[in-house]
């Protein structure tokens, strides 16, 4: 079975119809509801009220002329009418209309009057062209009837009884008319008009751009919908531009190599050298290219297990002061290079549980980093404590200031402050990105500063025993 469709507009507009037409039927019921439960439920008693007090008159009495005069004269002062007589059969013939197709006192009815009981009479009569509704009660002279009182009222129409009413009802429709579909407009616009700008963005989206943002002019679920597709087009432009950027950089960071290579190469087949020595650097030139492209996917394929959790941790306990003095070691010839001083603050007692090689990785990156991009003749402060069930290891260097803008970007892939990409200092930009990943998957903290004077500080947290990132280690494979 085929499914109709039916728009959101479609729905508000089938919404506004059915509320209106309830409105309608629910006024058409009420006033039918006063109408039945209240009107006729007030006449019926009147009537029964009326038709027993003037029965009481008459109780071991005879009607009259007199009598009958003044009931005469009450019909005409009432809105009831009163009919007396003395024998029942004359009831037919000062009645002689017909009440649903009826006589006034029917066979069966006779019998109830004679037992001395009143009997309600009610329904339509045509020469009135209205409903009738009365009371026959029957007046006794001890045992003796000796008369029968019919008392009734024609029933005004329900246009009638609501005829001042009705149209204070048609305003009151009117207005409520005019005011739900003001209100309904105005729901349409506002839900509407942003769900259409959001259509058109995430078609916009769909094909690859961007840069389009939706006007947000209020604050309730639409304009919370329309600020989060912002933020998702925000973020989709900046993946993109990301992307790009670590397109251009890969293709640099490959292209340079291989230009060196093929060079040299051509070089050496051409015979293109002065001396063997010559000759032997070229090739060392090239082995040195082809290990930074090996480093390069080495570092690229790496990351890559580490951001889909494809790495085990392989826990050893780690004497970690030794561990960072090592690393250190293997710092020396740079750093006296660049008069640099390492000034540690290391607990010597500290032990840890997690996979030496990851924790070396984190302290050569972070050194690396730290030797290559600060001031000659500066001091750069280590600092290796505990604190509760983690370990805190702090580097402090002096050089060149970072922006807050390049702060939020450090461990993105390629990414590195040095913009001009100088090959003295070395570095593709994947090294913070394989520590922060390490860092990630152990639950730990990274968190880097920098001060307009050039004093940078880097500080990670670690669990020390590996255990508690939650069994993920026993799940990450190399």
């Amino acid at each position: 079975m085929k499914k109709l469709k039916v728009n959101f507009s479609k729905k508000i507009n089938l919404l506004f119809i059915g509320s209106i037409a309830f409105s309608v039927l629910f006024s058409f019921l009420f006033l039918h509801f006063l109408y039945k439960d209240l009107y006729l439920n007030t006449i019926r008693q009147s009537v029964e009220y009326q038709g027993q007090r003037t029965a009481a008159h008459f109780h071991y009495g005879e009607l009259s002329d007199v009598i009958i005069e003044k009931i005469q004269w009450y019909n005409i002062v009432s809105e009831y009418e009163v009919i007396v007589v003395n024998q029942m059969e004359e009831l037919n013939t000062s009645f002689p209309y017909l009440i649903d197709d009826e006589n006034l006192v029917t066979q069966s009815e006779r019998d109830i009057l004679l037992s001395g009981q009143s009997i309600m009479k009610e329904g339509y009569v045509k020469k009135f062209q209205k409903e009738v509704i009365g009371a026959i009660y029957p007046i006794f002279n001890g045992d003796k009837a000796i008369g029968f009182i019919f008392i009734y009222v024609p029933l005004a129409g329900l246009s009638q009884v609501f005829g001042k009413s009705i149209p204070i009802l048609l305003i009151i429709g009117t207005l409520f008319f005019i005011v739900t579909s003001l209100i309904i407009n105005r729901v349409r616009q506002s839900l509407f008009q942003p769900l259409l700008s959001i259509q058109n963005l995430s078609k916009e989206v769909s094909k690859g751009n961007y840069k389009n943002r939706l006007k947000i002019r209020q604050i309730d679920e639409i304009g919370q919908m329309s600020q989060a597709f912002n933020e998702m087009s925000e973020a989709l432009e900046h993946q993109e531009e990301r992307k790009r950027e670590f397109l251009s950089n890969i293709v640099h960071e490959i292209r340079t190599p291989l230009t060196y290579i093929n060079g040299y190469t051509e070089a050496l087949q051409n015979q293109l050298f002065s001396s063997p020595e010559e000759a032997r650097q070229y090739l060392n030139t090239i082995e040195q290219e082809v290990g930074r492209l090996k480093k390069l996917l080495s570092d690229l394929v790496e990351l890559n297990y580490l951001q889909e959790n494809l790495y085990r941790f392989e826990e050893t306990p780690i004497v970690i002061s030794q561990l960072l003095h090592d690393t250190c070691d293997l710092f020396r010839i740079l750093s006296n290079e660049k008069k640099i001083i390492f000034q540690l603050d290391v607990d010597e007692d500290l032990i840890i549980f997690n996979d030496s090689k990851r924790i070396q990785q984190i302290f050569y990156n972070l050194i690396d980093n730290a030797v290559k991009y600060s001031n000659e003749e500066s001091i750069v402060q280590l600092t290796l404590s505990q604190e509760e069930d983690h370990f805190l290891f702090e580097v402090k260097n002096t050089g060149l200031a970072i922006s807050e803008e390049d702060i939020e970007r450090i461990g993105d892939r390629f990414f590195r402050t040095d913009k001009a990409r100088n090959r003295q200092t070395g570095g593709m930009g994947l090294g913070l990105s394989i520590v922060k990943e390490i860092i990630r998957i152990q639950d730990g903290s990274f968190s880097m500063t920098s001060t307009d004077s050039g004093e940078i500080r880097v500080s990670i947290h670690l669990p020390i025993h590996i255990k508690k990132i939650g069994g993920m280690g026993n799940e990450i494979h190399e």
